[in-house]
C-alpha cells in the first residue's frame, strides 16, 4: 500500500493552489517564454539605414519591426530625424505626434 506523501504525494493529494503559489508559477512560466533579440548581420543594417534615410529624404511612411521580448511591435511612422549620439530615430505618427525609437530596438524596416 502506498502512502499518502509518498513521491510526489503532497502535491498529488492536493487538489488546491494557493493563489500566490499559482501566480508565481504563472510568472515561472512566463520568464521561460522570453525570447532573446536577434543579431543583426551588417546587410541587414545597411538596409534598414537605406530605409530609414528614404523616409528622412521623402517624407514616406515607413514600418519598422521592434524586438520586444514577449513579442515584436510593428509601428508605422515618417523618420524625420536621426541622433547618432543617442542611438536613436525621431518617428512622427500620423496625428502628427513623434517619438523617439532606439536604433538598436529595430530588427527590420520596410517601405
Amino acid at each position: 500500500m502506498r502512502k499518502k506523501l509518498e513521491g510526489n504525494g503532497l502535491w498529488e493529494s492536493s487538489r488546491m493552489i494557493m493563489p500566490e503559489h499559482e501566480r508565481r508559477i504563472i510568472a515561472d512560466q512566463r520568464n521561460q517564454e522570453i525570447r532573446y533579440k536577434p543579431e543583426l548581420d551588417p546587410q541587414a543594417w545597411d538596409e534598414i539605414n537605406e530605409v530609414v534615410a528614404k523616409s528622412i529624404e521623402d517624407h514616406s511612411a515607413i514600418t519598422l519591426t521592434m524586438f520586444d521580448p514577449n513579442e515584436n511591435i510593428v509601428i508605422e511612422g515618417i523618420a524625420t530625424r536621426i541622433d547618432k549620439q543617442l542611438n536613436q530615430i525621431k518617428m512622427r505618427w500620423p496625428n502628427d505626434d513623434y517619438d523617439w525609437i532606439k536604433i538598436d530596438d529595430i530588427i527590420s524596416a520596410n517601405v
